[in-house]
């Protein structure tokens, strides 16, 4: 600890933090705008400068350590007269056009300018104008805005990893820009309109659609893909306006990815409102009780062993738990929700988790990827795994198909051959995995997707065993899970039972006519063509590729429409919150199957929500512990089998689209057609 005076009162503080640090702690607010606690520091702005006595000129907070016995002034009248300096300079080119900026309510540099500047300019020369820039699709760029500041340009370096942005000419002439005219190709770039301290950079699709006061804000959970990152919805009546990241360092920090970001559009396109049923060969309107009239009566002819159920990649538990129940009333075990075809086994839950935690990666001393893509799969944790790396004393090994992953890796092959070198322990990378205090293992959805997924887990596993990935203390092996209900589907048991059939055997006996009848909860990724004659109800909010085959659709809610249970990566109990009502007559997803099952003469034993979750805690405990990552307990799983040496290939041909909500995304069309078919612009689905 080390002992200094800030306005004339004593304080230990801890030894290493900068003065900026030490006078937050106590409580005192150092104004800045280049300063971010998760970027480098610069000591651009000059707005935190501070006095400290011995100094023969102003100090700048935010890049001075404390020191014993430091004396800093930050409330003098000569501090005083230092901001005001600064904030004066800073606002010399700055353009009056506050009432047409999208930063108006929420900008740093208004709210900065009211606390700590003047209320009068000396400066009466014609201000700087500045060609706006094209950063792509997503971000809309206002340059004569833009005070310097660099945040952008470190984010994209440090966090992104796509140094694509910079500074070009000097003084007055200086402007941020992407040297060459192009898209930003990063999977995280809507962060730096969140990390801009004024208006230069502001959310493209949503501009001059709403004021931040205008909007309901409900805190809730994304469900674009399985890390569950925590989100703040802002909402104007009927209508999710934008999507932002919320705080929280035991999951996203406080990134999101540009599709949790910007496809919220897709929420209020393509939207189903109300049932249909098929007569004729054609979708017709329907009441509820028309439509739970039709399956009630075609399921009544049916042996249990002639229904399946499949959950779809955005399912929330609730449903999954009312969907299940049902399916066995009906007498079926036929029900599955890895739709992908993954072969996890849920009575074993360290065989589907993140076992490190995502914050665990900061505590790996080496790392091996075994088919994951991770820039594609899960963005954000890719950024953490890259701020691992940057750390240094972190040396990645990959098996798979090259990708930039945006942080270098020691290409170990493309399939399981290179796996098995590994567990014979030849290569350089053994010793470094040998070595390793804490070595982590990351296999991807893409390996164990394959027929023979099972054996690679079991492969995996073993290698796991052999380098001591798994310890009293450290659990370095992980699953990364692509879908978001797919931890909370296990969670819950949501696959077949004795006797049961997977979705592989569900689809084989659509083919063959001994599975007469389907029901999709959402599932859209699975081959439509191979359901045969099979009757099929598609539950969900979007007339994706389930719906355009279904026989009967039942409307459902979107995760933002719904206070519904999800499970992350980590297997992190979270929650997302109604933030607007579902459209039209469409109603939340366990409400739907409840009501359904009164038809059927399957009553469930619940009525609302607090019984149903009561229900989910009987099949897991672990629904108790919301927010919270519970380990699970180490054993053997996989099947060890003839494993063929193919390559390991991603299943995502194009990030912006994988799912209902971002397929109906105008947003992310765009996206596609900039990132993936622009004839001059770099493809990030290629690296």
């Amino acid at each position: 600890m080390v002992n200094i005076t800030i306005d004339k009162e004593k304080h230990d503080v801890e030894a290493g933090i900068t003065v900026m640090q030490a006078c937050e702690h106590v409580g005192i607010e150092i104004p800045r705008f280049c300063y971010h606690e998760r970027l480098s520091i610069a000591g651009n702005c000059r707005m935190c400068l501070v006095d400290i006595e011995r100094s023969p000129k102003p100090v700048a907070s935010c890049a001075m350590p404390v020191a014993e016995g430091m004396v800093i002034n930050t409330n003098t009248p000569d501090v005083h007269k230092m901001r005001k300096g600064v904030m004066e300079f800073l606002l010399i080119n700055h353009p009056l056009d506050c009432p047409i900026c999208d930063q108006g309510g929420e900008c740093d540099l208004q709210d900065q300018a009211m606390g700590f500047g003047w209320d009068r300019s000396r400066y009466h020369e014609n201000k700087r104008a500045v060609k706006d820039k094209d950063f792509g699709p997503l971000i809309k760029t206002t340059m004569t805005r833009c005070i310097h500041c660099t945040r952008c340009v470190r984010f994209a370096t440090e966090i992104a990893g796509v140094p694509e942005l910079g500074a070009t000419g000097r003084g007055e002439n200086t402007e941020i820009g992407t040297y060459i005219e192009k898209a930003i190709s990063s999977e995280l770039s809507g962060n730096m309109i969140d990390l801009c301290p004024v208006g230069a950079l502001t959310n493209a699709p949503y501009a001059f659609h709403a004021r931040s006061w205008e909007l309901k804000k409900t805190e809730s959970i994304d469900v674009m893909d399985a890390l569950g990152s925590n989100i703040r919805v802002d909402a104007r009546g009927p209508e999710v306006m934008r999507i932002l990241p919320r705080l929280n360092d035991e999951v996203n920090e406080e990134w999101i990815s540009d599709k949790t970001r910007f496809a919220c559009d897709g929420l209020r396109r393509q939207r189903l409102d109300r049932p249909y049923v098929r007569k004729n060969g054609k979708l017709k309107e329907a009441s509820w009780d028309s439509a739970f009239t039709t399956i009630a009566h075609f399921a009544q002819e049916l042996k249990g062993d002639q229904i399946g159920a499949i959950a779809g990649d955005l399912a929330d538990c609730e449903s999954m738990t009312a969907l299940k129940d049902l399916m066995t009333a009906m007498g079926t075990n036929n029900i599955d929700c890895r739709q992908d075809g993954a072969k996890l086994d849920s009575g074993i839950r360290a065989s589907y988790l993140f076992n490190s935690t995502t914050p665990g990666i900061d505590r790996a001393s080496a790392m091996l990827l075994i088919g994951a893509n991770t820039r594609f799969d899960v963005p954000v944790l890719n950024a953490r795994i890259r701020k691992r790396w940057t750390r240094g004393s972190c040396e990645i090994g990959y098996i798979g198909q090259q990708a930039d992953l945006t942080y270098p890796v020691t290409h170990l092959g493309d399939g399981p051959a290179a796996l098995k070198t590994l567990l014979n322990g030849r290569g350089p990378f053994a010793k470094v995995m040998r070595t390793a205090e804490r070595p982590m293992i990351i296999i991807g959805s893409d390996a164990i997707t394959r027929p023979d997924g099972a054996a690679v887990l079991a492969l995996a596993r073993q290698v796991a065993v052999k380098y001591e990935v798994v310890t009293s203390d450290w659990n370095g092996f992980n699953v990364l899970q692509r879908a978001a209900s797919r931890v909370g589907g296990l969670d819950l048991g949501f696959v077949p039972g004795r006797g049961g059939l997977d979705v592989a055997g569900i689809l084989s006996g659509a083919v063959d006519g001994s599975i007469k009848m389907v029901y999709l909860l959402g599932a859209d990724e699975v081959d439509t063509t191979k359901f045969g004659n099979a009757f099929i109800i598609y539950q969900g909010h979007h007339g994706d590729a389930g719906a355009q085959r279904a026989d009967v659709i039942l409307p459902g809610a979107a995760y933002t429409e719904k206070n519904a249970t999800y499970v992350n990566i980590d297997g992190r109990v979270q929650l997302t919150r109604l933030a607007v009502y579902p459209p039209g007559d469409a109603r939340e997803d366990w409400t739907i199957i409840r009501a359904l099952s009164e038809f059927t003469k399957h009553t469930l034993p619940y009525d609302n929500l607090r019984q149903l979750r009561a229900r989910m805690v009987q099949l897991n405990s672990n629904f108790l512990n919301v927010d919270q990552a519970v380990p699970a307990l180490w054993q053997d799983f996989g099947t060890e089998g003839h494993i063929k040496d193919t390559p390991f290939e991603s299943k995502i041909n194009n990030y912006y689209m994988t799912d209902p909500i971002s397929r109906a995304s105008e947003t992310m069309a765009h996206c596609t057609e900039v990132f993936l078919r622009g004839e001059d612009r770099k493809t990030p689905a290629n690296g």
